[in-house]
């Protein structure tokens, strides 16, 4: 699954994750887009026994605090599902100069396909305490507004920022850790 200077070595704790685009590409512009990360995600919780604890999904990357019975293969299935199913809707929707870039700036070892769409690993951290993960949370629902898209964390479409204010989200996450 790449390189990685990142070790998991308590496979099922939850894990601060970060996942970005290749060369930071704009692909989560469109609800479609995004719909494939939501549905791969449910589809995770339900086979996979993954956890969502929290995450946002802005253009070029996204965050999650997860966990899973083996985060490793969870990321895994993750990230190739996820790149097969925005392929495919690219060529779909003939965005050229998306998959063009895609071509271009893969890196030079993966021979075996024409496209890459994640950047290589996804630099997992251990969350070690209650105190950690408030911080990881925070972060994560404070995202777009540090990025100036919204005033408040709720109003980010993308975001578990709702569950946590006591709204309905679109992805259902584990309040208890």
């Amino acid at each position: 699954m790449g390189r990685s200077r990142y070790k998991i070595y308590e496979t099922t704790h939850p894990h601060f994750v970060t996942c970005t685009i290749l060369h930071w590409l704009p692909l989560f512009t469109r609800q479609e887009s995004v719909q494939i990360i939501l549905d791969c995600l449910k589809f995770l919780q339900e086979k996979d026994n993954l956890k969502l604890y929290a995450y946002v999904i802005l253009e070029n990357h996204l965050h999650m605090v997860i966990s899973s019975d083996d985060l490793h293969k969870t990321m895994q299935s993750f990230k190739q599902y996820t790149a097969k199913q925005l392929l495919e809707l690219l060529k779909k929707e003939n965005v050229t100069t998306l998959l063009e870039q895609l071509a271009f700036y893969k890196k030079a070892h993966h021979q075996e396909k024409s496209y890459q769409v994640w950047e290589e690993g996804y630099q997992p951290k251990l969350i070690q305490d209650e105190a950690m993960m408030k911080i990881k949370v925070d972060y994560i629902h404070n995202n777009p507004v540090k990025r100036g898209y919204v005033d408040e964390d709720i109003h980010w479409r993308y975001s578990s920022a709702r569950d946590y204010n006591g709204m309905i989200g679109l992805i259902e996450i584990e309040r208890l850790w």
